[in-house]
């Protein structure tokens, strides 16, 4: 049985209800829209023919997934880097694992107001992840711009009390990773996921002032499941599939505009 189910924090409890009533043997996989969710989603239809039934869950924020997984509601999920699994792991106690990697994606600052990082002005609004490990994503970008300066030793940890130069006086809206490129038209200048970007038909996701670059593997999407979890046979076998698909890399490149620029099969690398 292949069933993507949209859930959210609101809805949360719905989800559990549904994703317990799964038939034993279902394999339960949480995602976030777009590029992730679209590529498990074809996966899913090609392990069905190896005999693997797949339920795909659709989470449209970052917490969810992993407190829906730690209860035993998912069986993996696939959708946050390595630096965010740790950080969740250290905050909330949980014992998750990553199994292996998936999409490495590049991030970058976008504007529609503006055509340069130097048009960004004083007082100017920047939209940024509120999450702490996409939080300090996104700020050592900005301080690759140029327009902030970061205590020297936060590294993608640091949080906007972490600034120590903002010249331009700008002032943050923290917004759910998501949700970001739907509100970028609201701001001067906001971070962005090219897939998320793509998945909301929101502007050009290779319109980025600056990009982060794709060379850091550390941020490459990952398989994550509980340690009891992590030899199990239909998973290794969903994640063989999914990295040697050519429908799954074909949508995924679609996923991403079609530019090379914006991700990297992290398997591959």
């Amino acid at each position: 049985m292949i069933n993507t189910v949209k859930a959210t924090l609101a809805s949360a409890i719905l989800l559990f209800a549904t994703a317990a009533s799964v038939q034993a043997g279902t394999l339960r996989i949480g995602v976030v829209p777009g590029a992730y969710a679209d590529s498990v989603n074809i996966a899913a239809q090609e392990a069905k023919k190896e005999g693997i039934d797949v339920q795909v869950v659709e989470f449209t924020d970052w917490t969810t997934p992993n407190v829906a997984l730690n209860s035993g509601d998912l069986d993996v999920n696939y959708f946050q880097h390595e630096p965010f699994l740790k950080n969740a792991n250290e905050k909330q106690g949980f014992e998750l694992v990553a199994v292996d990697t998936g999409i490495l994606s590049n991030i970058g600052l976008y504007s529609l107001k503006h055509k340069s990082i130097a048009d960004i002005p004083e007082n100017g609004k920047v939209a940024i992840a509120n999450d702490p490990v996409n939080q300090g994503r996104g700020l050592l970008l900005l301080q690759k711009s140029g327009l902030i300066k970061l205590k020297p030793e936060v590294g993608f940890l640091g949080t906007l009390d972490d600034i120590t130069d903002n010249p331009k006086k700008l002032q943050f809206v923290e917004v759910e990773g998501p949700q970001l490129a739907r509100i970028t038209s609201d701001v001067d200048l906001a971070l962005g996921y090219p897939h998320f970007i793509v998945a909301a038909k929101a502007f050009d996701p290779s319109s980025g002032l600056i990009y982060s670059g794709i060379e850091d593997a550390q941020f490459a999407i990952r398989f994550v499941t509980r340690k009891d979890h992590a030899n199990n046979p239909d998973l290794k076998k969903f994640i063989e599939i999914y990295h040697s698909s050519a429908a799954v890399s074909k949508d995924i490149h679609r996923a991403f505009s079609n530019d090379d620029r914006l991700y990297a099969l992290a398997w591959k690398k």
